[in-house]
This record gives structure tokens, C-alpha cells and sequence, in this order.
């Protein structure tokens, strides 16, 4: 199941609005098959496991990341196309709350005759899937708001200088952040002033993410979508019916990169469920441009709390990811 979860990380951002999914094909003790779900979404993981195997699928184990679907869509059920190969044994991760599925997958493999086993690590292929949970559950994309800025958290000077706080270091990882989301949001303020690229950069041809743009007003000639660009989206109004919208278009994981303000809104409307900094060592004072704009608190415990999940040094900059607490 590590093995299938490695697999399924490689589908992060590329096959929205579809989960990403693993899946290991074992028999006699050696790996016969594996897959992933490919770009766009589709072939499924366990249909390029199978796939791989041939034959040698009858009568092996296979272990997938989330419960393998059950609806007629573009493809066959993946549940069917496991009792096809004559697997005998299906280990899945987690149960898929998809309401087209939700445990008919498991089901069919049952009456078929395959052995089920369900919930092995669970709670990792439930951290992977949090983009396509929340779309499910919620309604919404998850979301995950990026901060570079200086030590004491400024995002630019007074005069609007921002490049480059931290260094290039850091800024590679960023893209390989927006690699594993399906659209990268910014506001409107950010995109007439920076004309920022919003794409992906140093990973050569990759699945390039939607661009998100909040803003009611005209926006600036910015890249028409092609190659290395994705598409443009414009987006505005109250900031949870907005990710209500970016969640029925299929978007399951969106990486904002501010300005100030839309972080700060987007805060106030607890819809970040994801904080990662990039923190440099420079200071830029009180009259710079502050990462978030004012949250007007009246209190300490009305400010949204989260919880460290992981520190490093990258370079010179120091890295930093919080889940909500």
C-alpha cells in the first residue's frame, strides 16, 4: 500500500476532477502491475495495473489507494474490471464517499467472490485525497494559501518592490507546489500589478494548472492559454460561494498566492485549509506591504489557529507548512 500511495502522489494536480489513485498488482510476492490515474483523468489506476499485468492479474492481490469506482462513465467500473482479471484479493485504503460509489465497489467485488479488505492506512490516503474529500463532502476545493515574505511578514515595500524576496531556491519549490494543484489563484491587485505567469515552470511538459483570477474588474493582458499556460478563469463575489463555483467546474485543489487582501477574506471565511511560508531574513519594516491585510479581530481566539505539520531550510529561506487547526 506505500507503494500505491508513492503511485497515487504522481496524479496530484493533473486529474482533477477525478481522484488521484494508486494501484499495486502483487503475486507470488512480486510486483505484476501498477498504475496510477493518468492526466485528464483517465485510464483509471487500477486499469493500467491490469493492464500491465495481463494473466498474470488471476489470482493476485491488488491494493488500491480508494475504493475502486462502481458507475458506468467514459470506462467500464473499475470494480467490474477487477472481477474480470480474476484477482483474488482487493485491499483498498478507504472507502470512496462519492455517492455513485460509496461502497458499491467494495460490494461487487464481494459478491463476485474477492476477498475485501478495507481501511490500511487510512488516514494517509485520506491526507492525499483531502482535494477530492472536500469537493465530495464539502462542496468546495481544499485550499492552500502560500505566504513568501520577509521575517517580519511583508510581502513587498512600501513602493510595491517584491522580486525577489526569497531566493531562487525557494521559488523552485514553489512551482513544485503548483504542480500538485489543479489551479493557482490570485487577486486581482496582484495580477495588474505583477503580471504573474501562474504556470509551472522547470518541470518540462506537465498538465499546466487553471489560472484563478478574483477580480470584477478588467483584467490585464495576461498569457492566453496554450502551451505552458492553462486556462484563464475570472472569479468573484463572496468567497465561499466563489469556491462553491471552483468545486462544481471540478477544481479539488487550488493554490492561492495571494495579494493581501484576498488572503485576508479568504481567512476571515475560514476557507484555508492549508498555510505554507516561505520565510526570508530580511526585514522590511511597518510602512511595507503586509502578507495579509487587516482581519479586523477583536480578539486573540478569533484569529484562525493552525497547526505545524512540517519545518526546513530550503537555501536561505525557511519553509513552513500548517494544517487548520
Amino acid at each position: 500500500m506505500a507503494h500505491a500511495l508513492h503511485l497515487a502522489r504522481r496524479g496530484l494536480g493533473n486529474v482533477w476532477p477525478n481522484p488521484a489513485v494508486g494501484c499495486v498488482l502483487i503475486r507470488d510476492g512480486r510486483v505484476v502491475g501498477r498504475g496510477w490515474t493518468q492526466p485528464g483523468g483517465r485510464p483509471h489506476a487500477e486499469r493500467m495495473a491490469l493492464d500491465q499485468a495481463g494473466e498474470t492479474a488471476r489470482g493476485a492481490t491488488a491494493y488500491v489507494t480508494l475504493e475502486p469506482c462502481a458507475h458506468h462513465g467514459r470506462t467500464p467500473p473499475c470494480a467490474e474490471a477487477l472481477v474480470a482479471s480474476g484477482v483474488a484479493r482487493v485491499v483498498s485504503a478507504m472507502t470512496d464517499p462519492d455517492p455513485r460509489v460509496a461502497g458499491r465497489g467494495h460490494a461487487i467485488l464481494r459478491a463476485a467472490g474477492v476477498e475485501v479488505v478495507e481501511g490500511l492506512r487510512e488516514a494517509e490516503a485520506r491526507a492525499l485525497q483531502i482535494g477530492f474529500l472536500s469537493r465530495i463532502q464539502r462542496g468546495r476545493p481544499m485550499l492552500t494559501l502560500k505566504l513568501a515574505e520577509s521575517f517580519d511578514g511583508r510581502i513587498a515595500t512600501a513602493g510595491g518592490e517584491s522580486q525577489w524576496i526569497t531566493g531562487a531556491g525557494a521559488r523552485a519549490h514553489v512551482h513544485a507546489q503548483r504542480l500538485t494543484h489543479d489551479a493557482v489563484m490570485v487577486g486581482g491587485a496582484t495580477a495588474r500589478q505583477d503580471r504573474p505567469g501562474l504556470n509551472v515552470r522547470g518541470f518540462g511538459e506537465v498538465r499546466q494548472p487553471v489560472r484563478v483570477i478574483v477580480s470584477s474588474a478588467a483584467l490585464p493582458d495576461l498569457p492566453a492559454e496554450g502551451v505552458g499556460f492553462g486556462p484563464l478563469w475570472q472569479v468573484s463575489g463572496d468567497p465561499a460561494v466563489m469556491m462553491a463555483d471552483l468545486g462544481q467546474r471540478g477544481l479539488t485543489r487550488v493554490f492561492c498566492e495571494g495579494g493581501g487582501v484576498l488572503a485576508a477574506a479568504l481567512l476571515r471565511a475560514d476557507l484555508v485549509d492549508e498555510l505554507i511560508g516561505y520565510t526570508a531574513g530580511l526585514i522590511l519594516g511597518a510602512d511595507a506591504r503586509p502578507a495579509v491585510a487587516q482581519m479586523g479581530l477583536a480578539a486573540l481566539r478569533d484569529a484562525p489557529r493552525f497547526r505545524l505539520i512540517e519545518t526546513r531550510q530550503i537555501g536561505d529561506d525557511l519553509f513552513h507548512r500548517w494544517h487548520r487547526a
